[in-house]
């Protein structure tokens, strides 16, 4: 059969309800009279569903493996190729200087087979050599949708993915019969097929040079020869990702996302490392403001840095501190993000593992607590990544199918202050089974449960007026003479470039998550009594965890979206780490939260040894 025909009847059999072998022949009747549905996908030039279905359907049929000692031979019981066709532009530019312009497009896969069954499958497991078991074989594949490359890439890769879940589920089952008590938490939850097949959509890069842009705005960084560094990154991002698995579902899906992500980073005079950031997040590149918006909040990130560099350090404190509305929506990002998980780790061997994932605040403080109250009675929680919109502003954790093929749901995680619901991928947990339609995933890693746009609102909220006022009158009845107020949280991925110095901040942040440990940027004190603000520097926020936020003192009414990209460190989905991210990496998400008022919280000040600053000043720049 020459290559024309095998393209034609693939096309026509992706649309059929039944599969079929490649190379066979369609029904006469269905040739004879072909649908609206079924002549739009012959013009289809994209062939990738039909080669990933009539390898799914091979795949399915005939790989088995005998085992020595078994009557039966191992067959999958669960197949899932998922295809990510990537075209990306980065643009980096530093002092006005363009650093590198790089343009690319690349198609990636991963196979995912299963064996077993959905109680105990080959999946979800840490053996003594190491972490496997979430994702079968991944690799690149030709990016011109050619149907037989395709096809042959997949053949191999299910080949190899089968062969290693036979392998992994033998040791898996010889874990579990070693135990006491074996586990009673399923490890996949079924879910009903989605079929949903968008039209291609070609990248729209705008006719904005996007190149001069970088430059004009990063040389807004020169009026400030006190940096020692700068970046401004413009990152331009298209997918197309397919999904296709056993139980039915098929998936194309469009989506993009444009980012401008700058750091900035100095020197205090007595040594102390100081950096600041600017992440402006849209989903489409026409959607960035324009460059002249960009430079002047550049400029303005650039003075913020310099009057911190000049700021006294902070010092120990224990009092009232006021959130306004963004720093509030960072600070829940991290906090919630743990507990909203209701899916369960992986089982290991290796105990340290469980004593590693409780030292980085990976457990959830919510299991088991389902019908309890974990927040104020007045304040609820909703993660609903069907809204589009808030205030005008486009919300960029929206989706309308998740990474595993479940379409996207509203979640009232809490009502009234009771805990509700939780964030459920297909990897059920200890209280919840079925996916909501949040598994989410970074590229083709594995899919765990996320934020998409989470809304925390309160029945009691006041204006962040009246909210201020509180927050005063709090410090005097304390008999503060001043107390603390957040306007920013730290994102050290973004506002740091030196490695050493991200993987300190990075680790110390990690190993204090359990204890509550969190990063503000912009930190200010405010006198007591009259009001007047003074940045200092160096402060590290002591014991925000989620038992410090059941009482809070104060909501206020001024909701407002914080766009961010989680991170998804392999393994360790709900950590610290999760809360970094960058656009290059990360899953976008927004939390629309308001101002809040806590009572009472612990603020170490600047703590360790500077470092010498540079022996000979910096260069002037013209």
């Amino acid at each position: 059969m020459n290559r024309a025909v095998i393209f034609s009847v693939a096309a026509l059999s992706f649309l059929l309800v039944q599969a079929r072998p490649a190379g066979a022949t369609p029904a006469k009747h269905l040739a004879a009279k072909p649908s609206l549905a079924q002549q739009a996908a012959a013009a289809d030039p994209d062939k990738t569903l039909a080669a990933m279905q009539d390898e799914l359907d091979r795949s399915r049929q005939r790989l088995e493996l005998t085992i020595p000692g078994k009557s039966d031979p191992a067959r999958p019981y669960y197949i899932q190729y998922r295809i990510l066709d990537l075209d990306v532009r980065t643009i980096v530019a530093e002092f006005g200087a363009l650093i590198s312009s790089t343009s690319g497009r690349n198609r990636i896969m991963s196979v995912d087979v299963r064996v077993g069954d959905y109680n105990l499958d080959s999946s979800n497991f840490i053996a003594d050599e190491g972490f496997t078991g979430f994702l079968g074989s991944t690799g690149t594949v030709g990016i011109d949708r050619d149907y037989d490359s395709l096809r042959q890439d997949l053949w191999l890769a299910s080949d190899q993915a089968f062969k290693a879940a036979v392998e992994n589920l033998s040791k898996k089952q010889a874990f579990v019969s070693r135990l006491a008590k074996a586990p009673s938490i399923i490890d996949f939850s079924p879910a009903p097929p989605t079929v949903s097949v968008e039209p291609l959509r070609d990248p729209d890069w705008t006719s904005r040079n996007w190149e001069q842009e970088a430059k004009s705005v990063s040389a807004a960084l020169r009026a400030f020869p006190q940096l020692h560094s700068s970046r401004v990154v413009y990152h331009l991002i298209y997918t197309t990702s397919y999904l296709l698995n056993s139980e039915g579902t098929k998936i194309r899906a469009n989506r993009s996302l444009a980012a401008v992500e700058a750091s900035m980073e100095t020197v205090s005079d007595d040594g102390m490392p100081l950096h600041n950031y600017l992440a402006v997040y849209r989903s489409r590149p026409d959607q960035l403001p324009a460059a002249d918006a960009v430079r002047r909040d550049l400029e303005q990130a650039g003075e913020q840095l310099i009057t911190l560099r000049v700021s006294p350090p902070a010092a120990d404190y224990d009092g009232p501190i006021f959130f306004e509305a963004p720093a509030a929506g960072s600070l829940l990002a991290q906090m919630l993000g743990p507990s909203l998980s209701g899916a369960r780790g992986p089982l290991a061997t290796q105990s340290g593992f469980e004593q590693l994932m409780d030292r980085l605040g990976g457990r959830s403080e919510w299991t088991g607590k389902l019908g309890t109250r974990v927040l104020p009675a007045s304040v609820s929680v909703v993660d609903d990544p069907t809204v589009k919109q808030f205030g005008g502003q486009d919300l960029l954790g929206t989706y309308a199918v998740d990474e595993e093929g479940v379409k996207a749901q509203r979640v009232q995680v809490i009502e009234n202050g009771i805990l509700k619901d939780l964030l459920m991928s297909r990897r059920p947990g200890p209280d919840l089974v079925q996916s909501n339609g949040h598994g989410r995933a970074a590229y083709l890693a594995d899919a765990r449960p996320l934020i998409s746009n989470l809304f925390f609102n309160s029945t009691n909220a006041e204006s962040p007026v009246d909210l201020k006022k509180k927050f005063l009158d709090t410090c005097r009845r304390n008999g503060n003479k001043w107390c603390l107020l957040v306007r920013a949280m730290d994102n050290p991925v973004l506002g740091v470039r030196e490695q050493d110095d991200l993987s300190e901040i990075m680790m110390g942040a990690a190993s204090g998550a359990a204890t509550g440990d969190r990063l503000p940027l912009r930190i200010y004190r405010v006198n007591v009594e009259d009001g007047k603000e003074s940045l200092v520097r160096g402060a590290r926020l002591v014991g925000l965890t989620l038992r410090a936020i059941r009482n809070i003192a104060g909501v206020g009414s001024d909701s407002t979206p914080f766009n961010f990209m989680q991170s998804q460190q392999a393994g360790f989905a709900g950590t610290a780490l999760a809360a970094f991210g960058s656009s290059d990496s990360g899953v976008p998400a927004t939390v629309i939260a308001p101002s809040l008022l806590f009572d009472d919280v612990e603020v170490h000040g600047a703590r360790g040894e500077p470092e010498r600053l540079p022996l000979v000043p910096p260069p002037p720049m013209n």
